[in-house]
Formats: C-alpha cells, sequence, structure tokens
C-alpha cells in the first residue's frame, strides 16, 4: 500500500529542493476498486466538522462510527467573515491530523447548501452567502472534502449507526432552536433539486399564526421546538401565573434565565407547568409528524436535537397526537417513532461517514501522482549514485 502527502512533495523536488515535511493530512491509497456506497467505502479514518452559530465540533472518526478523537470551539464571533470560519475549520483539521491519518473531511453546516453540496447558499448563524465552502477548504487542505446540511449529516449518523439502522425509509426531525429534518430512503439522503429539501420548520400549520424569523406566519417550528417551549414558559412567568411559580422561583425572577433545559430538569422533578409544556409541544410535534407521514409515508421517524432530551415527556405526547391525526388512521401501518441515539455527536460522526464516500475518486488520480512521484525518485537516485545516462533513462524517454 502507497502513502502519498499533499500535493506540494512533486513541486519541491523538481524544484530542486527536499520533501518538506507537510503537517497537513497524510492519505493512503487503496488498491481495490470500490464501488461507491457506505457498504463498500474505504475503512479509513476521516474528521467531520459540525458548525453552527455558537459552536464548532471537530472529531476524528473511524468505518464503525467510533469517535477516536473530538475537539470543540466556539465559532468566531459575530464579526465572523467566511474567511474567519474558515480559518477555525482548517486549524481544527490540522491539529487532529498532526496525531492522525485523515482521509477526507466532512462538513455539517447550519444551513443550506446546493446540491453539488460544493457550496453553502445562505447559513442563518453565519456570514456564508452562496459561499464555494467545498473548493476554499480542499485547496488549502489537500484532501477530499464533502459539505452538506446538518440535519442531513445527523439522519445518516443515525441510519448508519444510530437509532434508524434497518430501516429503508427515515425521516429525521432535529428539534433545536428551530426544526430542522432529513429525509433517506433505500440508503441515500434526498436533497431535492436545489438541495434544501428536509425545511419541515418551515411548513405551515396555523394561518396567521406566531410570526417566524423566516419572514412567515404559523410555521410548525413556532410551536414544537426550542424556542416554542422558552417563550411559552417566559410568557406565563411575565404574567407572574401561580403556575409558573416553581419556575419563577429558580431564576430567581430573572425571566431571561429561564431555557429549555430548565424546563426538561423541572418537568423530570414533577413541576406541572413544564410537564404541560413539553406536552403542548410534544403535541404540535405529532401533528407535524402526521402530516410527514402523509407526504412522505416513512418507515421510521427519528427525533433529534436538543428539545429531544425530554425523550418520554415530549415523545410520548407526540406519538398520541400522530395517532389521533394521521390520515387513513387505522387502516393504514404507523411509522415508528424513536429518540435519537448519538445525541449532539450525530452531525459530526455523519458528516465524516459522508466524506468517507466522496474519498473514492481522490484515490485514483493521486495514486497516479505517487507513481510519478516514485519515477522521479528511482530516476533522482541513480543520479545521485553516479550512473550515467546510459543507463539512466529520464521519466521523459521514449522508450521508458
Amino acid at each position: 500500500m502507497s502513502t502519498y502527502r499533499d500535493r506540494t512533495l512533486p513541486q519541491a523536488l523538481r524544484a530542486g529542493g527536499t520533501p518538506r515535511s507537510a503537517r497537513g493530512t497524510v492519505l493512503r491509497t487503496v488498491g481495490t476498486r470500490e464501488r461507491r456506497s457506505h457498504l463498500t467505502a474505504p475503512r479509513v479514518p476521516t474528521v467531520g466538522i459540525d458548525i453552527g452559530g455558537t459552536k464548532v465540533m471537530a472529531g476524528v472518526v473511524d468505518a464503525d462510527g467510533n469517535i477516536l478523537e473530538k475537539l470543540r470551539t466556539e465559532t468566531p464571533d459575530k464579526s465572523k467573515s467566511p474567511k474567519v470560519v474558515e480559518d477555525t475549520i482548517v486549524e481544527l483539521v490540522l491539529d487532529l491530523a498532526d496525531r492522525h491519518d485523515v482521509h477526507a473531511v466532512g462538513i455539517g453546516a447550519a444551513g443550506w447548501v446546493d446540491a453539488d453540496r460544493a457550496r453553502v447558499l445562505f447559513a442563518p448563524h453565519l456570514a456564508w452567502r452562496n459561499e464555494p465552502l467545498r473548493d476554499s477548504l480542499q485547496a488549502r487542505l489537500a484532501v477530499p472534502v464533502m459539505v452538506d446540511n446538518d440535519a442531513n449529516t445527523a439522519a445518516w449518523a443515525e441510519w448508519r449507526f444510530g437509532a434508524g439502522r434497518g430501516e429503508d425509509h427515515l425521516v429525521m426531525i432535529t428539534l433545536g432552536t428551530g426544526i430542522g429534518g432529513a429525509i433517506l430512503e433505500d440508503g441515500q439522503v434526498k436533497r431535492g433539486k436545489y438541495g434544501v429539501a428536509g425545511e419541515f420548520g418551515h411548513m405551515q400549520v396555523v394561518p396567521g399564526g406566531h410570526r417566524c424569523p423566516c419572514g412567515n406566519r404559523g410555521c410548525w417550528e413556532q410551536y414544537s421546538s426550542g424556542n416554542a417551549l422558552v417563550r411559552e414558559a417566559r410568557e406565563l412567568a411575565a404574567a407572574d401565573s401561580p403556575v409558573a411559580y416553581e419556575i419563577i422561583e429558580r431564576v430567581k425572577g430573572s425571566i431571561p434565565d429561564i431555557t429549555g433545559p430548565l424546563i426538561t430538569e423541572l418537568a423530570r422533578e414533577g413541576d406541572a407547568m413544564s410537564i404541560e409544556l413539553l406536552q403542548d409541544i410534544g403535541q404540535w410535534l405529532g401533528v407535524g409528524i402526521a402530516n410527514l407521514a402523509a407526504a412522505l409515508d416513512p418507515s421510521c421517524f427519528v427525533i433529534g436535537g436538543g428539545v429531544s432530551a425530554a425523550d418520554d415527556l415530549l415523545i410520548g405526547p407526540a406519538r398520541d397526537a400522530f395517532r389521533r391525526h394521521l390520515t387513513g388512521r387505522g387502516y393504514r401501518p404507523e411509522a415508528r417513532i424513536t429518540r435519537a441515539q448519538l445525541g449532539p455527536e450525530a452531525g459530526m460522526v455523519g458528516a465524516a461517514d459522508l466524506a468517507r464516500l466522496v474519498a473514492r475518486r481522490f484515490r485514483r488520480a493521486n495514486r497516479r501522482r505517487v507513481e510519478r512521484y516514485e519515477r522521479y525518485e528511482r530516476y533522482a537516485q541513480a543520479l545521485r549514485s553516479g550512473t550515467s545516462g546510459r543507463t539512466a533513462r529520464t521519466p521523459e524517454d521514449p522508450s521508458s
């Protein structure tokens, strides 16, 4: 098995210098010609990056979905330019590459990614507007780079290694600040014509309802998300409702300190208002899932994201509402609704695994580069050992 470093090695030799030791990633060729699928992708470590508005998580992941090492840093400040965020990603990858052989990099971005998985069309929490992220990073890292929506990468991870294993038709719903989602059918992520499928959170469920940051009213995520949960709790606390007594006491009257995790914690402790709020969110979740079942008819819904930490306090009411609102209920099979298993690392693991699939097309070109480099090395060694031109053939010699 041949080993090759980044593309600067041949240039250094042609310039008459010695190969510089690149800090960049070491790649390895794979001799067999595997077809492009997750079953036969090269079993090599790759880096996954999960990037959002507040944090960037990077990890080296093996072919079985195990995280070999993980790093985390804050997303650059609000002044973040595309270059600043790109620099952060590169530094994390190079840091990991110092200790691991990395063969490809996958990016799970919180935003819209085009169908070619090359450009971030729009990221609400980052300064990415039609940003050619894949090509920019690929040029700096000299390894294959894959870019996808973070919900797509999380869904892929759950299908490969988590709650969706064995499912042919899966829909993932990520409940965080808003609602994201992804569709998998027969082992393929369905990204749509323009790459932006799965934006379930902006389906309209209440005409003329709450205003959504997207500009519309009544979007699903305004009724079943972390923002919706916190909004309802803060409104009750601001009104000094007697049912909000426990949570007001917990935050010592500071309403901005009311958060989703705090509401979940109080619900687990038995606080009636917190339980009721999670039930309301769960019921809206079930309504939306029933609508998706009518349109997509999957066998499984996987619920992920931070709000899913409430587990049966949320998913139990969602299952009940789903059964009540499902079209043709009683006369059709019901999809399974389950909580995601991989937690906050799902997007990172999925990005790394998807990157493993795109590495194949680079290996053939790089293998040819290695062969040219090795031929040149043999020729240079012959010259250094004093062999004359009578016996040493240059790479350009037609008879070689």
